[in-house]
């Protein structure tokens, strides 16, 4: 028996994209949840849904364990979960109502919780923890086991008492990172991850994060976990887990899912001192601004960023491009320039350093005329990878204010690959979804004619990738101009 149950809601066979490219991560948040109660003296099972098909597993082992206490926990590193997919938020209230009819107290946090606290009070959770979890959880929790009735002076806490809403006061984020405990790897079963990556992908790839929080103000970017705040653990804790995970699971690469890596001034050079000195071997990627990487020429600053990223691994950083008009990327509040996205671009490339953009289309306000200008961006610099995606309405957003009065019959997509436009555009929502298809086949086009253009100066050169963008430029020729006759602007 467990006295606390703690599992995820990401069940990655209802999300079709992420099914197709099989790179799962493991449920960070959830892990770090994990060990912070474990470390206050509870009696913790674990159970990951990621896999599962249906929510009948997490029932079997509800009737395994016999939990008075179901922490359900979803992680805000995760794009994926930071969306609020419906299919999930389904799962979820599922997994409350079973959770509910064995008789255990439900907590539940996530983004999607945070910002519809009362749809899950509704579905029968008892508590919403609102922001950062790992305190929260342990104050609330140590609270419930004693029988106090004290959950009013818990900060970061909703709940539903006599058909009544009440929130307690927000919770400060954390500011002392290193004081945490370690993500309770020892109870993820990290194999299946391994074979489904390497099955898939070739490489088995497992995440880390080593921040919290953004203090960058794009108005179309939710911060409902850490808010503006922007905190740190120290080179020598990432360093110290790193290490770990290399000798317990042996992974071939690092996701760092920090929203901004490596923004303290000498953070970067530190790391790759240690990385540099302790002879680990890994390769990884991070996300990173295009202003703050060029920053390493300024000599107020940490110099060569890019250069020590490249010393200690990093493969391949992706940048949040979105667009290639200067007009919508100040609509944005987005603070760079089109110009660093080149110049960023540029330097990686010179460090060995793959390139990969966010692209963003249909924010208020953009015409024919700002598409064309990212398509130029995007076929003159040629990224080694691209994420394509129509902008999305999160609340607490100022870009969510603006279109909320549209938001009557959609304000989240089902799945990550649903894409659908949920407010007034320039050009209708089936314009965005032709555009999308078209940008993606056009840009592969363009990666197997660089490919053939290498294969005939360096035959000897290619890698396994390029060899499949050769093989499959048969394909994406034809149906980049069939879908260049789809788009039709309205």
């Amino acid at each position: 028996m467990a006295e606390v149950l703690i599992t995820n809601s990401y069940f990655l066979h209802l999300d079709p994209k992420q099914w197709r490219l099989m790179q799962p991560y493991g449920p960070l948040g959830t892990l770090y949840a994990a060990a912070v109660l474990r470390e206050a003296g509870f009696n913790v099972s674990f159970f990951d849904n990621t896999f599962c098909k249906s929510t009948d597993e997490f029932t079997s082992h509800l009737d395994k364990v016999h939990p008075r206490f179901v922490v359900i926990c979803d992680d805000g590193f995760n794009y994926l979960t930071k969306m609020c997919l419906t299919n999930m938020r389904e799962a979820c209230f599922g997994m409350i109502a079973q959770a509910k009819q064995k008789g255990c107290t439900v907590i539940v946090s996530s983004s999607d919780a945070t910002d519809h606290y009362r749809s899950y009070l509704d579905h029968g959770a008892d508590f919403i923890v609102k922001g950062e979890a790992e305190i929260t959880l342990k104050e609330l929790l140590l609270s419930l086991k004693r029988e106090e009735q004290n959950g009013n002076l818990i900060p970061g806490l909703s709940y539903k008492k006599d058909g009544q809403y009440f929130d307690t006061v927000r919770r400060e984020v954390l500011h002392d990172l290193d004081a945490l405990p370690m993500p309770a790897w020892d109870m993820a079963e990290m194999d299946q991850y391994r074979k489904k990556w390497k099955e898939k992908n070739g490489y088995f790839s497992m995440n880390i994060v080593t921040t919290r929080g953004c203090p960058f103000k794009c108005n179309w970017c939710a911060k409902p976990i850490y808010g503006n705040r922007y905190n740190s653990r120290s080179p020598e804790k990432v360093v110290e887990e790193i290490k770990f995970l290399l000798e317990k699971f042996q992974p071939d690469h690092f996701w760092f899912c920090d929203d901004i890596f490596g923004l303290k001034p000498g953070w970067i050079k530190k790391f790759s001192e240690l990385v540099q000195r302790d002879k680990l071997n890994f390769r990884f990627k991070i996300q990173c601004r295009v202003d703050l990487l060029l920053e390493e020429n300024l000599p107020d600053r940490q110099a060569g960023n890019i250069e020590s990223l490249a010393k200690a691994g990093c493969d391949t950083i992706w940048v949040g491009a979105e667009s290639g008009s200067q007009k919508i990327l100040d609509a944005m509040d987005k603070g760079t320039k089109v110009e660093q996205i080149y110049e960023a671009t540029r330097l990686l490339r010179k460090h060995g350093i793959k390139p990969a953009f966010f692209l963003q289309f249909g924010y208020p306000g953009e015409t024919k005329e700002d598409i064309e200008l990212t398509k130029k961006m995007l076929y003159e610099l040629m990224p080694d990878d691209i994420g394509v995606s129509v902008s999305y309405p999160l609340p607490g957003t100022r870009f969510y204010e603006m279109v909320k009065a549209d938001l009557k019959s959609k304000s989240n997509w089902t799945d990550s690959d649903d894409l659908a436009l949920m407010y007034h555009g320039t050009y209708s929502p089936q314009f965005y979804k032709q555009l999308h298809r078209h940008i993606h086949k056009r840009f592969r086009r363009e990666q197997g004619f660089q490919s053939v253009k290498k294969f005939l100066s360096h035959p000897f050169s290619l890698d396994k990738m390029q060899w499949r963008r050769i093989f499959t430029l048969p394909y994406f020729i034809p149906m980049s101009w069939w879908s260049a006759r789809k788009v039709r602007f309205d």
